[in-house]
């Protein structure tokens, strides 16, 4: 298959510079934020911004500021040289790869000492005071869920996301909706801060037997990876039942927390919230989408379904 390399971006200001001149151009642009690692999932958000837009440019960087001290950050999967290769590959390629050092490191004032390798970096993990100390917070959809167990983490996807939308200045950008939570954040953010971008909820993309793709799988054992996939199984078995007409969302998860446990599965949460406002639901009356966390050995693993019945009323 012919390749495209696509054009390769670290400096903030070369970044907006390109954005202003495709903008010039009269093309729209589209953008998918990764953390890199990538997937299919991931390459299925690039090619749905490729289908709808005439550039696209891909961010990949692992945010800092959505981990707290004990979690993963360090461990994060990383294949950069591999990235390349797979969006080069793809279908009308990618146009632009922004891949910055750091997004949080101001040192001296410098406006970006990430591409200037100048002054004594400062970041927002370093605490000397004068490191980042601006937040994004979507006060209400950011609380339950996964907020629960990852108090900071939305705090830190609102803001990286925030900064790039201000750096890359596109017209349109997909998330995956197996982050269910996550999408429903930057639609809000958007819309309460007036970004001028569309924000497209794309639909999970699966393993050929029902597992979510994530970043994480490849830390699964195979054994754990095996009793995973209770996690579909058993969002398939509460959809099923909802739509033959169990609508108490109460006997509805206990059908899923008794199937992920009993495969072997840690349930860290499992509710039933509306699509919207993520408001938990006693009672389906409306379109509804069951978030499931779980943990299988060391790995924490989420997933999701919406379930859209007509109620008659």
């Amino acid at each position: 298959m012919a390749t495209t390399t696509p054009k390769l971006i670290s400096d903030k200001k070369e970044m907006r510079n390109w954005s202003r001149s495709m903008r010039a151009q009269g093309k729209l642009i589209g953008f998918v934020p990764t953390m890199g690692f990538l997937h299919m999932g991931h390459l299925s958000l690039v090619s749905q911004a490729r289908s709808l837009c005439d550039v696209v440019a891909v961010s990949i960087y692992v945010n800092p500021g959505q981990f707290a001290p004990s979690e993963d950050l360090s461990t994060y999967p990383s294949d950069f040289q591999g990235d390349l290769r797979k969006l080069a590959a793809l279908p009308g390629g990618v146009d632009v790869v922004f891949h910055p050092r750091n997004l949080y490191d101001y040192g001296n004032n410098s406006d970006d000492v990430a591409a200037s390798g100048v002054g004594a970096a400062a970041s927002c993990v370093d605490g000397d005071g004068s490191g980042h100390e601006s937040w994004v917070r979507v006060e209400k959809l950011e609380v339950g869920l996964c907020g629960k167990s990852r108090p900071v983490f939305f705090r830190g996807v609102a803001t990286i996301v925030a900064k790039l939308f201000n750096i890359v200045e596109p017209d349109l950008a997909v998330f995956g909706k197996k982050d269910y939570q996550q999408w429903r954040v930057i639609q809000r953010m958007v819309r309460d801060l007036d970004f001028s971008i569309k924000v497209i909820g794309a639909e999970i993309t699966r393993e050929s037997d029902g597992l979510a793709m994530s970043s994480r799988n490849v830390h699964l054992s195979p054994e754990d990876r095996e009793k995973a996939l209770s996690i579909n199984k058993s969002l398939l078995k509460a959809k099923s039942a909802a739509e033959d007409g169990q609508v108490h969302c109460e006997k509805l998860k206990n059908l899923v927390i008794q199937c992920i446990t009993e495969a072997g599965g840690r349930i860290d949460y499992a509710e039933i919230v509306d699509q919207n406002n993520l408001g938990k639901v006693e009672q389906i009356k409306g379109p509804v989408v069951f978030c499931i966390a779980a943990w299988f050995g060391k790995v924490r693993l989420i997933d999701n379904m919406e379930i859209n019945l007509s109620i008659d009323v």
